[in-house]
């Protein structure tokens, strides 16, 4: 068997089961350190994944995250959020768990080794060379996601894969190979702790990174916020006061001329514009907020 980090013995916490509750918390606490290393060697591979996904979108590709078990979870838990958070198509951003929708709910861990059933998926969406798929798997090298980069190879498409091991086979079959070595697990093999902390830190990077370079963000600012509940309006608002200097009354005016469009109002308060061409210099800069009010002001 090939020597994998995620399943050894980890020196430091055999007499966990010793521990009262201070001393475990404050142990898994200076594990814990070890991400944060894991993920600042893989910096450059996971800027490299923001760069691919961003080309292969604006192309009109789409992106597919697959995993199993922790892995699995932690790619949907990402995926439903970009929607309401980034308003991105559903259908742009699809992640697939081994076992299906119950595997969320359920411990269908089993599903893991079925290679077939990754492709399968993928065939059913259609997946094509517009496409990116990345391939979560703590270990690197779970059938279910390793079918998936191959099926990827065989139809030409772009991949990245994130793993906690060295020179794995995810990494072998990938445009772009995320290693993040975080050494062994406080409970040996349970990689729903650093490993699966680890890949949620990175998923997190790689996705709100790709929708930054989209021009979803205006400063550190959400302009393309789903505005489906009172604090959600409340906070656009917000943000539109402190970023023109405008008053409530006025804010909430252009609010509605744009029928809550915050890019929109943003670009006629700051340009003093108005909403016809607004959409066209938004349309211009490709979405991006800032480029939009530069081509504006500079008309």
């Amino acid at each position: 068997m090939d020597r994998k980090i995620t399943e050894e013995t980890n020196k430091n916490t055999l007499k966990i089961d010793e521990m009262n509750a201070l001393e475990m918390v404050h142990l898994m606490a200076e594990q814990d350190h070890e991400i944060q290393s894991g993920i600042k060697n893989a910096l450059p591979y996971i800027a490299d994944s923001i760069d691919l996904i961003v080309d292969k979108w604006q192309q009109g590709g789409r992106v597919f995250v697959v995993g199993a078990g922790t892995s699995g979870r932690i790619g949907v838990l990402d995926a439903v959020e970009l929607g309401p958070t980034f308003s991105i198509e559903p259908e742009r951003w699809i992640a697939l768990v081994a076992g299906g929708k119950n595997a969320m709910w359920e411990p269908l861990e089993q599903h893991e080794d079925s290679s077939s059933d990754a492709i399968k998926e993928l065939e059913k969406y259609h997946f094509n060379h517009h496409d990116v798929l990345i391939a979560i798997s703590a270990s690197g090298s779970t059938p279910y996601s390793v079918a998936a980069l191959e099926y990827v190879q065989e139809v030409s498409a772009s991949s990245i894969s994130i793993s906690c091991n060295h020179q794995t086979i995810s990494t072998r079959l990938s445009n772009v190979g995320i290693e993040l070595i975080v050494g062994p697990e406080i409970i040996r093999g349970s990689t729903r702790l650093k490993a699966g902390t680890a890949q949620k830190m990175v998923l997190n990077m790689i996705s709100t990174g790709s929708m930054i370079k989209l021009g979803k963000v205006y400063q550190n600012e959400m302009v393309d916020v789903q505005l489906i509940n009172k604090k959600l309006v409340e906070r656009a608002e917000t943000m539109l006061i402190q970023l023109t200097n405008h008053s409530e009354a006025e804010v909430q005016q252009l609010m509605t001329e744009t029928n809550n469009d915050i890019k929109l109002s943003l670009i006629i308060a700051k340009a003093n514009c108005d909403i016809t061409d607004a959409r066209k210099y938004l349309s211009k800069a490709n979405g991006h907020v800032k480029k939009a009010i530069e081509f504006a002001t500079n008309r």
